[in-house]
């Protein structure tokens, strides 16, 4: 999951139904998706809504730019509403074979993209003639779209996740912003210090509900150097010492210590808006979390900075990462991969073009200078462009991302049916959270049954 962007599980309020933009001039298609006048015709999906308007603006900006350069190519742009934030909502569209001809899916849906029967092999159509900086694009994020040697979509967004704090409430708590916790013990000690100042607030706020605890504790175990699954990806393999860890670390500091605040069972839109409003000292999460807070929940980027995520001892071991990219559906004609992965390549990955267009976003106020998406290898030519440019036209004070951008961990992916095992593992995060008494070996010993008996029925 993310922001914008890692797929929010509660998100923006959506319209219902599908509204159509830009829509083709042509009154009739053919099978081949060309219509009369000989033009490709594409429908592709997550347009912003009408209420982002700005974000409309832009896109049809670039819709419009786009076929002007390509008057061969016609852009159908539709707005799917929750389906791009909301997984239960893609799963709908993609079992009824709804989807868009170039669809949007998070980098953890390529499993169950493949089962629906709905993907289609795009490898012979992606080159450097189609997308331009193909060749900078990260071969982890490509590797996360590819099955058996066959590449099924293209990654357009990537987050890893850090410590995400507030200066101010640290400044408060005689804490030092240029120097936050390495450790977890640390976070504790912080978290304290933070909640001892203030009662009304959280010295570290945790998700646990709507899929956001499991997806949390996901990353919180790459930190230990733990992992969800065995290597095969038969088993669980969370019920381990850095899983126990996990959750000790937060059972101690919400009963403990009295850390994380009285109220629980938070998602997404409940943490950050605890957040915004001054009452959160420390969680984790990506950079363009702090872009949540300021453009949704009314914060202020200047009371927030970004770390390397904590391990145990140092530094984790790991982060997760994550993200989202385009499908293309089966049975599209050969013109219609190739305009799809143009309009993409214009769009989401082309310096200075779509959403790395930082000179039109910046005298709009949308935040330039966040460190992600990170989608270019480092040292290629795209990412060297897209960091200049970002740089030039910064409106966030970049220096407040500096220690995460400058202390990558290495990234560690999703597993696999993830939205499926942070459901499961909701329960383990609130168990601990919510309950005082609870038995960490029994939540943990309860959520491994029920994951490997998910991945039992699906193999």
């Amino acid at each position: 999951m993310s922001v914008p962007q890692y797929r929010k599980v509660a998100a923006l309020a959506l319209v219902a139904g599908l509204g159509l933009s830009l829509t083709a001039c042509s009154t009739k298609s053919d099978d081949d998706g060309s219509d009369a006048a000989g033009k490709v015709t594409i429908t592709v999906d997550c347009q912003p809504v009408a209420a982002q308007k700005e974000l409309l603006d832009n896109w049809n900006a670039d819709v419009a730019e786009f076929q002007k350069q390509n008057p061969d190519i016609v852009i159908k742009s539709i707005s799917v509403g929750q389906q791009c934030n909301n997984p239960p909502d893609f799963t709908a569209r993609l079992a009824g074979g709804t989807t868009t001809d170039v669809f949007y899916g998070y980098m953890t849906d390529l499993q169950q993209v493949l089962d629906s029967g709905q993907a289609m092999d795009i490898t012979p159509y992606v080159s450097k003639d189609t997308v331009s900086t193909w060749d900078s694009v990260d071969p982890a994020l490509k590797e996360v779209f590819t099955d058996g040697g066959k590449l099924y979509g293209v990654p357009v967004k990537n987050y890893s996740m850090g410590l995400v704090y507030n200066k101010t409430l640290f400044q408060k708590a005689g804490l030092d912003v240029n120097n936050p916790p390495k450790t977890w013990p640390e976070v504790r000690e912080a978290a304290k210090k933070i909640a001892a100042t203030d009662k009304s607030v959280a010295g570290y706020a945790e998700y646990s509900a709507g899929n956001t605890g499991g997806w949390h504790f996901t990353s919180l175990i790459y930190s230990q150097g733990g992992r969800i699954l065995s290597e095969d990806g038969k088993k669980a393999a969370f019920n381990s010492p850095e899983g126990k860890q996990v959750l000790q670390n937060l059972k101690d500091m919400r009963y403990g210590d009295d850390s994380m605040g009285s109220r629980q069972l938070l998602q997404w839109g409940d943490l950050l808006t605890n957040a915004a409003a001054g009452k959160v000292g420390m969680f984790i999460g990506a950079p363009d979390t702090t872009q949540a807070i300021v453009s949704q929940f009314k914060g202020k980027f200047e009371d927030w900075a970004v770390a390397p995520l904590p391990g145990q001892t140092d530094l984790g071991k790991g982060t997760l990462g994550g993200g989202e990219g385009y499908f293309f559906k089966k049975d599209l004609t050969k013109e219609q991969v190739e305009a799809g992965l143009k309009w993409i390549a214009y769009q989401k990955l082309t310096p200075g073009k779509g959403q790395f267009d930082y000179v039109r976003a910046k005298p709009q106020n949308y935040p330039v200078g966040l460190p992600q998406p990170l989608l270019f290898a480092p040292g290629t030519e795209a990412q060297k462009q897209e960091l200049d440019l970002r740089k030039a036209n910064a409106n966030v004070p970049v220096e407040n991302f500096a220690l995460f951008e400058n202390k990558q961990l290495p990234i560690v992916g999703e597993p696999r049916d993830a939205q499926a095992i942070y459901a499961i593992l909701d329960s383990a995060m609130s168990g601990v959270l919510t309950d005082p008494n609870a038995n960490i070996d029994t939540l943990l010993k309860t959520a491994e049954e029920k994951v490997d008996q998910l991945l039992a029925a699906g193999s």
